[in-house]
């Protein structure tokens, strides 16, 4: 029977609130009244029985929620420094994975091969064992390459006589001019290394800096850029002759310095020093009559390489070739001229050798016989065959002066420079005459460049000596053609064209232009 509920008065004793959830993972109704529950925590409660003085008492069967505190501006930029530390610190570089990496494969072939006996490898996996035989040897050999290169390209003295700065930019220019072609990389370092040895103070006259520009003119002319080679040579040949000139004036005048100011001595030793044993001699102090002479040959050879170059087919400006040709030649027998009569200066050193003033008198003979002045150029080629010292350029001069006497215009008897070295010149009656004596100074000419040609062996014989041979053998067939002797001059083509076919070291390009040209004399004696 209910019990009846008298107003204003509420029930006492052991009663507990019971939650309207049966299922034992239900959560727990929560008790919005609660100052210290927030109205979305999960938190469970139940209530206890109420004491006499306490009817209803809560009592929760997890901790309160902590209320998080607010960090201050000094701590959240403490742990913006630290987050952004971790995140810009710097990631390991490539070789050290690469260098763990080779530890760990060392560590483990280590210890395989503690665990087996070079025999049972062989046996097992041979293949594999070769293998890395040949790869350790290989490893070698490219080790060895590489220091091999570092001490006769990088670390040579073609580039440790320039300042640090300097070399290495001369390394990169020869590096993307020969390993790596790339023009425009490679004419940034050059400008570069020409930049800092005027920023290191090198003399614009030494040969260490003169090197830099001729090492760029060549490698200009080598991507046929001939104009930028042309104007660097003609700016040093300029540059010489103005010095040369300057100096000879100082010199006359009596005002000339003993030695160069912008040459230092060699630094004295200081007191308690050894003496190192393997240091170079000192060398010694380069006065002005030193310094003119080595300027005075490099002029010289600068001459005649700029009669090449305007000589050249992309070129073609043959007058300015001649006038440089002839001021290299002029130059030349003028100062052996002043040695022979005048004593030697201090420290003026050794004028050219015999090999360079015969080649400066061969370019000019060249020259003349691109000018169709073929008289002209038959007593240098003499002067030059005296001086030469390679039997195979001996052969070559020797077929150039064969061509020179087919090619000789008639002149009235005395006045051409070769007659007089040809006796029967005395007895010269007609044009023809005179005509047949030049054919026949050729063919011997033509012949002894044949035979020369054949006698160097060994590391004597390059490949000049082939392609003089064919030359001369192709040029003998054009002069017993001229004789009139075909039959001789037929054998002479059919070997010529022989000959260069079997040659190995020829060019196509040249190997083609010979073989042409044995072909046409041959279809002219068909006609």
């Amino acid at each position: 029977m209910p019990v009846p509920r008298i107003p204003n008065t509420r029930l006492a004793g052991p009663l507990r609130r019971i939650s309207t959830s049966t299922s034992p993972l239900a959560v727990p109704r929560r008790l919005a009244s609660s100052p210290l529950v927030p109205p979305s925590s999960s938190r469970a409660s139940t209530v206890v029985p109420a004491t006499s003085n306490q009817q209803y008492r809560l009592k929760s069967t997890a901790e309160p929620p902590k209320i998080a505190q607010t960090k201050t501006g000094k701590d959240q930029g403490r742990n913006g420094e630290q987050k952004g530390q971790q995140q810009t610190s710097p990631r390991p570089p490539l070789w050290s994975f690469f260098w763990q990496a080779l530890k760990r494969d060392l560590k483990q072939g280590r210890q395989n091969m503690k665990n087996t006996s070079w025999k049972q490898i062989m046996r097992e996996t041979p293949g594999e064992a070769i293998g890395g035989i040949l790869a350790v040897i290989a490893s070698i050999g490219a080790v060895g390459y590489v220091v091999y290169l570092y001490f006769t390209y990088f670390n040579a003295p073609q580039f440790t006589r320039y300042p640090e700065p300097v070399a290495q930019a001369l390394r990169k220019a020869l590096y993307f001019s020969n390993q790596d072609p790339d023009p425009q990389r490679a004419l940034k370092y050059y400008k570069q290394a020409v930049e800092l040895a005027d920023e290191h103070g090198l003399d614009q006259f030494s040969d260490d800096y003169m090197g830099i520009k001729i090492q760029l003119a060549a490698w200009l002319e080598k991507i046929h850029s001939f104009d930028n080679s042309i104007m660097i040579l003609e700016n040093m040949l300029n540059d010489c002759k103005r010095w040369v000139d300057a100096m000879e004036k100082a010199a006359a005048d009596g005002t000339l310095a003993k030695y160069d100011p912008t040459l230092q001595p060699p630094p004295a030793k200081k007191e308690g020093e050894e003496e190192d044993k393997n240091a170079p001699p000192p060398q010694p102090r380069e006065n002005f009559w030193g310094k003119r002479t080595r300027l005075l040959k490099k002029a010289i050879g600068i001459s005649v390489k700029l009669a090449n170059l305007y000589s050249d087919e992309h070129v073609l400006e043959r007058e300015t070739a001649h006038e440089r040709i002839v001021w290299a030649v002029e130059t030349t027998l003028r100062e052996l001229n002043r040695r022979s009569k005048e004593p030697l200066k201090e420290g003026e050193g050794d004028w050219m050798a015999d090999s360079e003033v015969g080649g400066a008198l061969e370019g000019l003979a060249l020259s003349y016989c691109e000018k169709k002045q073929f008289h002209l150029a038959v007593p240098l080629l003499f002067q030059a065959l005296r001086l030469s010292e390679d039997q195979c350029h001996t052969a070559t001069l020797m077929g150039n002066i064969a061509t020179s006497f087919a090619e000789h215009p008639l002149l009235p008897p005395g006045d051409a420079p070769a007659d007089k070295q040809m006796p029967e010149a005395k007895i010269w009656a007609t044009p023809q005459q005179q005509r047949t004596a030049y054919l026949h100074a050729a063919e011997r000419w033509a012949q002894n460049a044949i035979n020369n040609s054949k006698v160097p062996k060994g590391d004597k014989r390059t490949p000049e000596c082939d392609v003089a041979c064919a030359a001369a053998i192709i040029n003998l067939g054009s002069i017993l053609a001229q004789l009139g002797k075909p039959s001789d001059a037929r054998k002479k083509f059919e070997e010529a064209i022989r000959m260069v076919k079997a040659l190995e070291g020829m060019e196509e390009n040249e190997q083609g232009k010979y073989v042409a040209e044995a072909q046409a004399g041959l279809a002219k004696l068909e006609v």
